[in-house]
């Protein structure tokens, strides 16, 4: 797939007030600080489309952005770490789960996981309550450039390993970095070929 044209649309804090036309959605989530912003920007070839912050829970609503006028990339909040109120982050949490659980225009979630460590709880926990309730999604190692590549070869290994535990086939997994524009056409690959 190659993207010609990516705007951002809206925002909205309930699913409710999201988009009622039938295009498909790839909604993208990761613990905070993961490189979700940069990520969008690098499939959309875009420096400023998604501001980029290093404040952890900078995104606090549902994020749309139209791509090829056919689809939508969905911003969601972070989870995990986030300087923000208990009460504030229950919210969000209710509005990513009311999101996942509803919109039925979501065709895959990208969780995004922070290559350079070993597997953390809450990613963990993420693809579970994924899997559970049968929200078909796919794994995205993020600054893939940060460590040296054993290290992300390692990470990586640990964490299909974790998830043998539960899981009898884990899925699609990409490796990526927004600085080297590394695993770009494989997503955009994936996110065309699901998007019909």
């Amino acid at each position: 797939m190659h993207i010609k044209s990516a705007e951002y649309l809206y925002s909205f804090k309930e699913v409710g007030e999201a988009p009622k036309e039938a295009m498909p959605e790839f909604a993208f989530i990761g613990r905070s600080n993961v490189g979700k912003s940069s990520l969008i920007n690098m499939l959309c070839r875009s420096k400023s489309l998604v501001k980029v912050s290093n404040t952890p829970g900078k995104t606090q609503s549902l994020n749309y952005f139209l791509i090829n006028k056919a689809l939508y990339f969905v911003d969601l909040p972070g989870y995990g770490f986030a300087k923000v109120s208990k009460k504030e982050r229950k919210s969000w949490e209710g509005m990513i789960k009311n999101y996942l659980e509803q919109r039925e225009q979501l065709r895959t979630v990208l969780v995004l996981i922070d290559s350079r460590h070993e597997p953390q709880q809450n990613d963990l926990e993420f693809v579970n309550y994924l899997g559970e309730k049968q929200i078909p999604f796919v794994l995205v190692f993020t600054k893939a450039d940060k460590s040296g590549r054993g290290n992300v070869s390692r990470n990586l290994l640990l964490f299909k390993n974790k998830m043998k535990e539960n899981w009898e086939e884990i899925p699609p997994v990409f490796v990526t970095s927004a600085a080297e524009q590394t695993g770009r056409d494989e997503i955009l690959g994936y996110i065309g070929e699901n998007s019909g």
